[in-house]
């Protein structure tokens, strides 16, 4: 919004000090990179500068191992905050850190009160029955923690138990240093391993052994600033509108979608794109919520639609787990919908090296193709007078 109008007075009250953040990681793909650099070009660099890239995706079940091919980016999520709130500071925004919002009652001249305040949002409980907001818990349990073993590939892993089947997946956050480790089981699982009666060093010491093999000794990390994570059912938010007066929800506060597609944060800054769009399009502030509420729940349902069906399927995940890795991975990989017969046999040919060592030259390809579309590589380039070969290669 203030680059599109500078005159906009705009505020950002955050609950959190500067530099903190609950969680570890954040993952993302070429389409948010499009956006970002669309939109703001300064805060994409950095947001690019700070991720790491990660190429393939492993499969272990048990002792087997499967693969997919493709690539995708991460960064922690205190790094992501601190880019985009030194950048809202620099054009001019007021972000004010550690402020908590009770009620609305200091915000009545206020043209707009954005509320994306996440999945248990304070200011959209306070007009509930405004929103139409429905909650529904998935029946898994999970648990999103940190380690110190540095994957380079997003990586599955399942094992096991005399409880029944435990998984993992896993994803660089932060460069040769921290990756986010998200666990889920199902509920008799949970109940099985004791993990509702464990305290929580006991629950880490549980999951650092039945994972050994694929965290290669490593630790499991729980806490962020100072608090223990805790084990969690997935909320799933609908709302029948995102606004009501001049109230309107954005990101988790208006919708979440499963963390097994990996598209919160993609989500949330599409909807802010799109409201500020909106708001920049339309002279009446109504107009603009009214277009931006219809086209981004428009939008987004298949989206939620995905996410769910991909909720459902890990709630029933042992039903596929009698499969070798290379089938099991494949029905993962169909989790989403019907797939043509053929992909069948192209998922078989990525499990030889060979090929998946020309699908990560394609994918190569293809990452500088897409950096220099969006302008990234002009950007990432040295000035004429020094050599035209990037400095840090490995940010494409």
């Amino acid at each position: 919004m203030k680059r599109r109008d500078p005159a906009h007075d705009i505020t950002v009250i955050d609950r959190d000090p500067p530099g903190s953040t609950f969680g570890w990681g954040v993952v993302y793909w070429d389409d948010l990179l499009d956006i970002l650099y669309l939109n703001d070009p300064d805060s994409a660099q950095a947001v690019r500068a700070e991720s790491v890239l990660w190429r393939e995706q492993a499969i272990h079940v048990s002792d087997q191992t499967a693969h997919f091919g493709g690539y995708g980016f991460s960064l922690g999520r205190a790094a992501l905050l601190d880019v985009l709130s030194r950048r809202a500071s620099d054009l001019g925004v007021d972000v004010q850190h550690g402020r908590e919002v009770h009620d609305l009652s200091g915000f009545d001249d206020t043209d707009l009160i954005v509320a994306s305040d996440g999945a248990n949002s304070r200011v959209r409980q306070l007009g509930n029955h405004h929103f139409g907001t429905s909650v529904t818990l998935g029946e898994n349990r999970y648990i999103w923690l940190g380690t110190d073993k540095v994957f380079t590939r997003f990586t599955f892993a399942f094992e096991h138990t005399s409880a029944g089947w435990i998984w993992f997946h896993a994803y660089p956050s932060v460069a040769d240093k921290i990756s986010t480790c998200i666990v889920e089981c199902q509920p008799q699982t949970w109940h099985g391993l004791g993990f509702d009666s464990l305290d929580n060093l006991e629950n880490l010491g549980v999951l650092e052994n039945i994972f050994a093999r694929v965290l290669d000794g490593h630790s499991l990390i729980s806490k962020t600033r100072g608090e223990f994570a805790r084990w969690s059912r997935f909320s799933e938010v609908t709302n029948k509108t995102w606004y009501h007066d001049n109230v309107v929800l954005l990101g988790d506060a208006a919708h979440t979608t499963h963390f097994t597609i990996g598209s919160g944060t993609r989500l949330a800054i599409v909807d802010a794109v799109v409201l500020a769009q909106n708001l920049y399009e339309h002279a009446e502030l109504a107009d603009a919520l009214e277009n931006y509420d219809a086209h981004s729940r428009a939008a987004l349902r298949p989206i939620q639609a995905a996410a769910r069906a991909s909720m459902i399927w890990f709630e029933h995940v042992d039903r596929y787990l009698d499969r070798d890795a290379v089938r099991f991975a494949y029905a993962m990989a169909a989790r989403h919908g019907l797939q043509m017969p053929w992909r069948y046999q192209l998922h078989l040919l990525t499990q030889v090296s060979a090929v998946r060592k020309m699908g990560s030259a394609m994918d190569s390809g293809r990452r500088w193709w897409r950096a220099a579309r969006r302008g990234e590589l002009a950007m990432a380039l040295p000035s004429p007078r020094r050599s035209l070969v990037p400095t840090d290669q490995s940010m494409f």
